[in-house]
């Protein structure tokens, strides 16, 4: 098995790299300052030189002497307080045969100047060199004399050591040297400082963990099937998944979402206020430009302080038809164990008159069994030409006699075939839990009785009675509201699925109750017969 390769980790590798940059940038600048450091104390040594040599040339007791107007004897006295007072290594004038006027040492005076390079200010130039003379190797500025006459009458020449040139610009690298030094110990200080602090924002998670979370988060926000948007502080989206834009373009919206504003395309989402209050609000219905939605949306919290907020929602129509066919299924399958528990009586008893060998007995009951199932069945099918709905139907009349209670199915009753079976999916869950909630109503009372009328002129009529004890006028307004029940905790959804249903199929209901006497409760919708779309 091939070996993961091994890297270095976030905090070395920042802590590395911004080593490097720092002392290659310290290095490089090094270089380039040390040459100028160089040049510029070299410049400035010269322009240092060329002052004295000027002063010099320029002074009257020296043009005298050299004019003859003045013993040459004064030129060394003065030029030696001259050299006291300036950091040069000498100053020496010559006439125009190069023979030394003043020199440092006095035994050289009258001597010829050595050193070879005099010549072109012997012919009235200002000039720099460097050449090797009796005090040794030195950089040496030569400036013409000039009588007033603005004849040329020699030369002086001041030189600095080349070896004291050298030793400034070593103090001033060594003075660079501790200043780079310092910058790098400091850059490394802050790179380690600086990495620490990045990993220390990044929860200790190195760059290819983050990858790993980063793909993990991604393919986790696609695959939900809710929509997803997070918003930031200014409300403006800066994540959306596929459902949401799918949701959203759902409603004619196609656009890029990113960067904008939630309000845009949600104008009547209440999330700002999620990011104003921190408070999260949960099943919270709002229309999105005619669509429908139930969201959920909570507070995004970094460090205890509110970074954003995140709303999570799905089209409501879609939860709908989850919790119809959740109860749809519930309801068949309530029938289907009715039918099989009022069975498995019946054959009881066919058991217990075999047994006893009471054949005639045995012989009537079947008989009278059959012929009440065939009765029943006959008249259901008869009155409901929806067979979906009449075995529904007969399940619930099953379930009514298990339970003691008397349920008809008035005589006039009547339901003809559907143009669309779709609306007999949402009848089956308003008839079911209608006729459900009014079997519990009469659970307990002296007389127990459920009745169905179901009517067919140019619409829907459906009405079930009941004889239980009545709803209270105050109570009948919450019986729609979802979780509002007066049986107890985790009821009230069976009215709100009523509601829900009766609204898609654009229908209304009203309930009449009396106190102590019955509830009346009626059902009005638009149904199209099968037969009547065929005669158009």
């Amino acid at each position: 098995m091939e070996k993961k390769k091994k890297f270095l980790s976030l905090q070395k590798t920042i802590a590395f790299f911004v080593c490097a940059v720092v002392i290659f940038a310290l290095l490089v600048t090094d270089i380039l300052i040390s040459h100028h450091v160089e040049r510029t104390t070299e410049e400035s040594q010269i322009e240092k030189a060329k002052a004295v040599a000027r002063i010099t040339a320029n002074s009257p007791l020296v043009i005298d002497a050299l004019s003859g107007r003045k013993d040459e004897s004064e030129i060394q006295p003065n030029v030696n307080r001259l050299l006291k007072n300036t950091d040069v290594q000498f100053i020496v004038v010559m006439d125009m045969n190069g023979i030394r006027k003043s020199h440092p040492d006095p035994n050289k005076i009258g001597q010829h100047f050595v050193g070879g390079d005099e010549a072109t200010a012997l012919k009235g130039k200002e000039y720099v060199s460097t050449a090797k003379g009796t005090l040794g190797r030195s950089m040496r500025v030569f400036v013409p004399i000039f009588s007033e006459t603005k004849k040329q009458i020699g030369v002086v020449a001041v030189g600095i050591s080349a070896d004291n040139v050298e030793e400034m610009v070593k103090q001033s690298r060594h003075i660079m040297y501790i200043g780079v030094s310092v910058g790098i110990l400091v850059g490394v200080i802050g790179a380690i400082l600086l990495a620490r602090h990045i990993k220390k924002i990044l929860f200790g998670l190195e760059p290819s963990e983050i990858s790993k979370i980063l793909e993990e988060r991604n393919t986790m926000l696609q695959s939900v099937k809710e929509g997803i948007i997070a918003i930031d502080t200014d409300a403006r989206i800066t994540l959306i998944n596929h459902e949401a834009r799918r949701l959203i373009e759902k409603s004619g919206i196609k656009e890029e979402f990113i960067g904008e504003d939630i309000k845009k395309y949600m104008p009547n989402s209440r999330i700002k206020e999620v990011l104003q209050t921190g408070v999260a609000q949960f099943d919270e219905e709002h229309s999105m430009h005619g669509i429908t939605i139930v969201s959920n949306r909570v507070p995004l919290y970094v460090k205890g302080e509110i970074v954003g907020a995140i709303a999570t929602f799905r089209d409501k129509t879609e939860i709908r038809k989850l919790a119809e066919q959740l109860t749809g299924i519930r309801l068949y399958a309530e029938a289907l164990r009715a039918q099989s528990h009022e069975f498995m009586n019946k054959m009881h008893v066919v058991l217990g008159l075999t047994h006893m060998k009471h054949y005639e007995q045995l012989e009537t009951y079947v008989s009278s069994m059959v012929s009440e199932h065939q009765y029943e069945i006959g008249d259901v099918m008869r009155k409901i030409k929806n067979p979906v709905f009449a075995g529904f139907l007969l399940g619930k009349l099953s379930y009514a006699r298990e339970r003691g209670i008397e349920l008809t199915i008035s005589e006039d009753s009547y339901l003809p075939q559907p143009d669309d079976e779709g609306i007999i999916h949402e009848l089956i869950t308003i008839v079911g839990n209608l006729i459900d909630n009014a079997l519990d109503a009469v659970a307990d009372c002296k007389y127990k009785q459920v009745n169905v009328v179901i009517k067919y002129y140019d619409k829907l009529i459906v009405k079930v009675t009941d004889t239980g004890n009545g709803i209270k006028q105050e109570e009948i307004d919450k019986l729609f509201v979802k979780g509002y029940s007066t049986k107890g905790e985790n009821r009230g959804y069976g009215l709100y699925l009523v509601k829900e249903s009766i609204e898609r199929i654009k229908g209304n209901i009203h309930i009449d109750s009396v106190l102590g006497e019955q509830t009346i409760i009626t059902i009005e919708t638009p149904y199209k017969s099968r037969d009547e779309m065929e005669d158009d």
